[in-house]
């Protein structure tokens, strides 16, 4: 006997020619909908094999005025400057954010979406964790999404996922990176990544080789490390350092390139003379580093800003609810002393992008 395939609430509204409001309210049995159609609804709602998603279920029909924020981890920089963004907005829009912690898992990022759509928020706004990334599962927003839940992506993102999003163009702005090196007379050219299932690092990656190759340079993969887990990324930079010769490094997070450049000097090499260095985000590691590190600045207000204003466009005007959007923010090369290889260099914060 065939099984009949799940059907999603937006289905059974499209099918009936009905809102998914009056569908929810008419799983629910609610009496602010007809005998009549509650019965027409909840039959081929059975017959099709509907089953509720708890996730949400629990936020139809619910306006709290608040925003739920999941992102990955908050002592990085450049998510606390997201999250400035989106609380700009949303507070400026009569809305309050409440922010989670996936702490990179899976399982966490699912348990705070069920926490926070237990009649918490309005809408969700995610930078997917690392875990959800490698698993490719990506059905707790999909399901969201199938039950007319709005939903925005950040920096970390996928294809598969239909949403609205918010990311910068990670290629292009590795490939501004690589080039300041490039015109600082370096000719063998180290990078620091993460393994190529985080979909940023996967992308500035495409933009070293892209770099390299326009410069007419040989891309060596021995030149090439992936990091997966930062706590152990020191001896796997460390190992670079004691297998390879190059004179320039980037670094796909300031964190990479910064950990590089301190290993570079306490093996006695001067920077930016023997090795010069650039970064991605341009946080405290940045600016504190010695010398101070050269670096992408993301501007993740902004894009805080605009994840907030697709956001709530979503959840003010829901007859958009399936015309989706990618909002890519433009990012800046800051100079400082790690790539000033002459004196020309040697001067404050020279910003172009």
């Amino acid at each position: 006997m065939a099984v009949r395939r799940q059907i999603t609430l937006k289905e059974i509204a499209r099918e009936l020619d009905v809102s998914i409001s009056t569908v929810s309210k008419a799983i629910r049995n609610s009496q602010e909908v007809s005998l009549d159609t509650r019965k027409k609804i909840q039959a081929f709602a059975k017959f099709y094999n509907y089953r509720p998603n708890n996730i949400a279920l629990s936020l139809k029909n619910r306006h709290t005025k608040n925003i739920g924020v999941i992102i990955p981890e908050i002592v990085h920089h450049f998510f606390s400057t997201v999250i400035s963004g989106i609380e700009r907005i949303a507070n400026s829009k009569g809305y309050n954010v409440i922010v989670c912690l996936s702490e990179e898992s899976f399982y966490k990022e699912v348990i705070n979406m069920e926490m926070l759509a237990n009649g918490s928020i309005d809408g969700f706004i995610v930078s997917l964790s690392k875990e959800t990334l490698a698993k490719k599962d990506y059905r707790h927003f999909k399901e969201v999404l199938n039950e007319g839940m709005p939903l925005v992506l950040f920096d970390r993102v996928t294809d598969e996922i239909y949403c609205d999003k918010a990311i910068v163009d990670d290629t292009q702005a590795a490939y501004d990176a690589v080039n300041v090196l490039v015109r600082s007379g370096c000719k063998k050219i180290a990078l620091i990544t993460t393994v190529d299932y985080i979909s940023v690092g996967y992308l500035r990656t495409l933009g070293y080789h892209k770099a390299l190759q326009d410069a007419g340079f040989v891309v060596n993969p021995d030149l090439i490390v992936k990091i997966e887990d930062t706590e152990g990324c020191n001896h796997k930079i460390a190992e670079l350092f004691r297998t390879e010769k190059f004179d320039g490094l980037f670094g796909v997070n300031e964190f990479f390139a910064a950990s590089a450049m301190k290993i570079a000097r306490d093996k006695g090499l001067k920077v930016p003379e023997d090795i010069a260095f650039i970064g991605f985000t341009d946080g405290i590691l940045s600016k504190c580093s010695s010398p101070p590190l050269s670096t992408v600045a993301q501007h993740g207000d902004e894009m805080g800003e605009a994840a907030a204003k697709m956001l709530i466009e979503k959840l003010e005007n829901p007859a958009n609810s399936e015309v989706f959007q990618t909002q890519i923010i433009a990012t800046s090369v800051i100079e400082r002393e790690s790539t000033a290889r002459t004196e020309s260099y040697l001067k404050p914060d020279t910003i172009y992008g």
